[in-house]
């Protein structure tokens, strides 16, 4: 038996329509059919940038300029862990993509710099009407600036790509920092 057997019916809902959310995001970038899955008053938060918008509208204009289609070409979500509660489901991924363009969303201000980025991220995501009421958004700004050049791991107490290696391996060497 896997754990979504043992999920209620409208836990396998909002597992649907959440997966269907980021299919529309990552797969078919469907910016109509993102906000499809999303209540009138939704609101997405990217909370270490503070990106986002606040119903349907500022999601359209987020999604439409900066988001959806600001997304490398390569960009990969793998899904490391998923917790459904009653209104609310947390994901944690790994999120990884080459800097081959502008991604306000995630990178202000930063122009491509054609580096490869893998960065853990979680996704808190709560469902109102059976839809998407909110999206909290976080991952370790430090290390995606590490990763693309605008941090120095040797001077400053961060890593990058060595934390989504990390998540996936647990038997990786910690502490390396305390060095």
């Amino acid at each position: 038996m896997s754990s979504y057997d043992v999920l209620t019916p409208s836990q396998r809902e909002m597992v649907r329509v959440w997966e269907e959310h980021m299919s529309s995001e990552f797969v078919t970038k469907d910016i109509e059919a993102t906000l499809d899955t999303m209540v009138p008053d939704a609101y997405v938060n990217h909370v270490p940038v503070m990106t986002g918008g606040v119903g349907l509208e500022q999601a359209r204009t987020f999604y439409s300029e900066h988001f959806i289609t600001k997304m490398p070409p390569d960009t990969e979500t793998a899904l490391v862990s998923r917790t459904v509660g009653v209104d609310q489901i947390v994901d944690e991924l790994i999120f990884k993509f080459t800097h081959t363009v502008q991604m306000d969303w995630m990178l202000p201000r930063v122009e491509p710099t054609g580096r490869r980025v893998a960065v853990p991220l979680v996704a808190i995501i709560g469902f109102k009407d059976g839809k998407v009421a909110h999206e909290h958004i976080y991952w370790d700004q430090a290390s995606v600036l590490a990763q693309i050049g605008l941090l120095d791991g040797d001077t400053l107490p961060i890593v990058g790509a060595e934390s989504a290696l990390k998540v996936l391996d647990p038997t990786r060497p910690s502490n390396e920092l305390m060095r």
